[in-house]
């Protein structure tokens, strides 16, 4: 954690405590319907990219910013699908004990600029996958968020989990 971001500020003062934290999710999918998995270096599990905003900034700059840093890509599309606020689902205990509950805004991307790759020392590994064969272990919001998707791309219907 950066002492230096907005959240590494807030844990200065609070230390672990659960805190309640506005987040966006991406779903970044390749013409043949492939979407890119990060294995996470924090917690060694399949995850999608996403993160949360600092002060003064939206979601949508949030996620370009974070693309930037994490896949050195830039994004030039993002519908939203859904939001997430499942507490099962979005509250996750970091490997140093601190917590967070997370409310995910998440958002398609299909047209982005460059091959994504591990840009910093959040991800260690990518993977383009079908929803038929995702690897293992995973976070616990990347099934419901991918069938979120599913059901909005089928209905055009905003999801919510």
């Amino acid at each position: 954690m950066d002492p230096h971001s907005y959240i590494g500020q807030i844990r200065a003062s609070v230390g672990p405590r659960l805190l309640l934290l506005p987040g966006a999710r991406l779903v970044l999918q390749r013409e043949d319907g492939a979407v890119l998995l990060q294995l996470r270096a924090d917690f060694l599990k399949w995850g999608l990219p996403g993160g949360t905003p600092e002060e003064g900034e939206s979601l949508e700059a949030c996620l370009h910013r974070e693309m930037q840093e994490e896949l050195d890509i830039e994004l030039e599309e993002m519908i939203p699908f859904g939001f997430s606020s499942d507490p099962s689902l979005e509250t996750v205990v970091y490997p140093n004990g601190d917590s967070c509950q997370y409310f995910a805004l998440m958002f398609v991307c299909r047209k982005f600029k460059r091959s994504p790759r591990v840009a910093d020392e959040e991800g260690l590994e990518l993977r383009w996958c079908g929803p038929e064969a995702l690897p293992e272990p995973l976070m616990a919001v990347v099934e419901p968020t991918l069938r979120a998707f599913q059901a909005w791309e089928r209905s055009q219907n905003f999801q919510l989990l």
